[in-house]
């Protein structure tokens, strides 16, 4: 009786297994009838297909903006007064004039934009790129090369716009990001032709998001720089620093030698993207100049300053921009500004360091009066002083 009742339980229990595998598969089918059709559903979803043949986000986004990166070679005539008392006089030419001799660059750069309708696509590089040349060759990336024209150049913000006749076959734009975004961590991926070596990619990080230039000690630029510790080297100069979805964050434009080399610099692309429009239409740019140089000076310092009992100037102690130097002949010196003057506010807002007064010259208009709070010695006053263009 006990083996006949094992029996019947045994074939049930087979029964139920054979129902419950049709059942599954009866489900199933319509499933994978859809995932054929081309429809995504949570079960046939993975990984996407460039990951899941083994390819990195660095390869998406160098894929996504590599045809818009271009290889800019420069020429320029230069003569050869350094080399005068060398030469033969018989190799001067019948006018008394120095040989000249062609000297070649090579940097990179990023097509922003194109225009079918004016036959023309627009790089940007930076200035120093193409600064004083007599010639701009721009080679794309699937081979095709370009005799460009300098259209507008900045050098304050080391930005310049280089116009390619676009021809018959479209040329890559590359997709601007916004560098307002960032933070430090985030993927930094550089893009150039260091070296002469063509299409060449680096990866890093942001290492910081305010590097003032004056830093990095060029008095005569106006702009903070993205930091990365990805390589960037010559030639890379003017080529694209872009984020993990290829999209451009930044232009390549320095990098530091010797003591902390590795150190790369790019200027913000919501910068260039408003300077590259400015000369576009205007074909250059007009920055405000008062004629001072400055440096910080903290409480700090102030006091360790006026510690030194040989000290000729006691210097107020509090934050502000000390000025070094008062340019000849200058908007500032017209309007009475001395050196050892303290500069702690302008514009009816504090300043406690030269590049908060620098960013605020910036913001001023050619012609019009900016009111700067100076502390000289124990005594504080108002003084007016109105910028000029900054001369070339």
């Amino acid at each position: 009786m006990a083996q006949l009742l094992l029996r019947r339980w045994g074939s049930a229990l087979a029964t139920a297994a054979t129902f419950a595998l049709a059942l599954v598969l009866t489900l199933t089918q319509p499933l994978l009838a859809q995932a054929d059709d081309g429809l995504t559903t949570t079960e046939t979803s993975g990984p996407a297909p460039s990951q899941a043949h083994g390819h990195s986000f660095v390869a998406m986004a160098v894929r996504r903006v590599a045809p818009a990166v271009v290889r800019i070679d420069t020429e320029r005539r230069v003569q050869g007064s350094d080399l005068n008392l060398l030469l033969d006089p018989l190799l001067l030419d019948p006018l008394g004039d120095l040989p000249s001799t062609h000297q070649h660059g090579q940097g990179s750069g990023v097509v922003i934009s194109t225009n079918l309708e004016k036959n023309r696509a627009l790089v940007l590089t930076n200035a120093h790129v193409v600064d004083g040349v007599d010639r701009v060759e721009v080679r794309l990336t699937d081979g095709r090369s370009f005799t460009g024209t300098v259209s507008g150049s900045d050098s304050i913000t080391d930005l310049a716009l280089v116009t390619l006749p676009s021809g018959d076959h479209p040329i890559q734009v590359a997709q601007l990001g916004d560098s307002a975004s960032l933070e430090v961590g985030d993927w930094a991926i550089a893009l150039g032709n260091p070296y002469g070596l063509d299409s060449t990619v680096t990866l890093g990080i942001i290492s910081n998001l305010h590097r003032s230039i004056a830093s990095l000690g060029f008095a005569d630029k106006r702009l903070e720089l993205i930091q990365t510790d990805a390589a960037i080297n010559p030639g890379n100069s003017g080529g694209p620093l872009v984020n993990a979805a290829g999209e451009v964050i930044g232009i390549n434009t320095l990098v530091r030698s010797g003591p902390g080399a590795g150190l790369g610099f790019a200027i913000p692309i919501n910068l260039a993207r408003h300077v590259a429009m400015l000369l576009e239409n205007q074909g250059e740019i007009t920055h405000p100049y008062l004629g001072i140089q400055m440096v910080p000076l903290t409480q700090r310092r102030a006091r360790q300053h006026n510690a030194d009992p040989n000290t000729l100037l006691k210097l107020p102690e509090r934050d502000g921009a000390l000025v070094q130097k008062v340019v000849e002949a200058s908007p500032a010196e017209r309007a009475g500004l001395r050196r050892g003057d303290l500069v702690v506010g302008a514009d009816h807002r504090t300043v406690d360091e030269p590049e908060e007064l620098l960013a605020l010259v910036e913001a001023s208009r050619v012609g019009q009066p900016l009111q700067l709070h100076i502390q000289r010695g124990e005594q504080e006053f108002q003084l007016e002083v109105t910028p000029e263009a900054m001369p070339s």
